[in-house]
């Protein structure tokens, strides 16, 4: 496998970063870097670590880093992911920027402690960090829960003072959404079983429509429709299937949730390179977060709707003894 790390990886060029990306020889992994300048968005390494730890150590490379920029990836944790020695000395006072670096998640218990160590690193206020808790929260149960992976979660994040935005990543190297999603609901594609699981209601674990009281179907829809209120990016990639939410204009009060993610501003391709696991990685403007609880009422509205509709075509479909 072969990945560059560029100048430019933010989520409006993520399509761009992929075609960076070489699935060929699993076995291996090899990371170039831009000679002059680094900035890449936490989704991309945590796509680096979680497929650094697919690799046996001594099949991972990474080139000479000569970047200025460079020492944001020792920051960020990843020479220690790939097993490197890091060619960056970093101060002992850098350690209290507002970020987070790359962490691996397993359990339970290390979900709860990410969450609770990384409110205070943000220094974001009470209301700010409802919205983030409960979106890692959901992301993070969703691989616990469905991926399979044995090496669980990888998450990063970072915020960016100057324009108030929280960029997170996700990735973890499971079976991926089409065959957790086939398990109840069949998706002939990856890009189809991506927009299945970004509907309210639908859920890998039953195919009863609103899920369980357990699992209910509702976790990238309410994540998808937080990167709605704030009119940011959204990034979910498994498989050979993309799914980008793009940026929308500004609107009085909250936006409309449509429950299609058809009829959302986004790209999409079922033709990227073949990623084994699943990708998610999201800006959130917390100068919109204010809006969340009014967002949960919307939320719950939109949901409720969804499964009533669905329960009726279901029960509307023609029925032969």
């Amino acid at each position: 496998m072969k990945l560059f790390l560029s100048n430019a990886d933010y989520l409006r060029n993520f399509e761009a970063f992929l075609r960076s990306f070489d699935p060929a020889k699993p076995s291996e992994l090899s990371i170039a870097t831009h000679k002059k300048w680094i900035n890449v968005h936490p989704v991309v390494l945590s796509i680096v670590a979680a497929l650094a730890h697919t690799v046996h150590p001594s099949k991972v490379t990474i080139s000479d880093v000569t970047a200025t920029s460079g020492h944001y990836l020792a920051r960020m944790g990843l020479f220690e992911s790939l097993g490197k020695k890091s060619p960056f000395k970093i101060s002992e006072h850098e350690s209290a920027g507002r970020f987070i670096p790359l962490t691996q998640i397993r359990t339970q218990k290390e979900q709860t402690n990410f969450i609770t160590d990384m409110i205070p690193l943000l220094h974001m206020n009470p209301q700010q960090a409802d919205a983030i808790k409960y979106m890692v929260g959901e992301l993070v149960r969703n691989v616990l829960e469905h991926s399979r992976s044995k090496y669980g979660a990888f998450v990063a994040a970072q915020y960016y003072a100057k324009t108030n935005i929280v960029r997170l990543g996700i990735c973890d190297t499971g079976i991926g959404i089409r065959q957790s999603i086939n398990q109840s609901w069949p998706a002939k594609t990856h890009l189809k079983a991506i927009k299945l699981a970004l509907t309210p209601g639908i859920t890998g674990t039953t195919t009863r429509e609103g899920g369980t009281e357990a699992n209910a179907g509702a976790g990238l829809f309410f994540i998808k429709s937080m990167a709605m209120v704030a009119r940011d990016y959204l990034v979910i990639y498994s498989g050979s299937g993309l799914y980008k939410l793009t940026k929308r204009k500004r609107t009085k009060g909250l936006p409309h949730l449509r429950i299609n993610p058809n009829q959302d501003k986004h790209s999409e391709t079922d033709k990227a390179p073949i990623f084994p696991g699943t990708v998610v990685g999201i800006d959130i403007s917390l100068e919109k977060t204010n809006e969340f609880t009014a967002l949960l009422a919307v939320i719950r509205e939109a949901y409720t709707r969804a499964v009533k509709e669905r329960r009726k075509q279901h029960y509307q479909q023609p029925r032969f003894i």
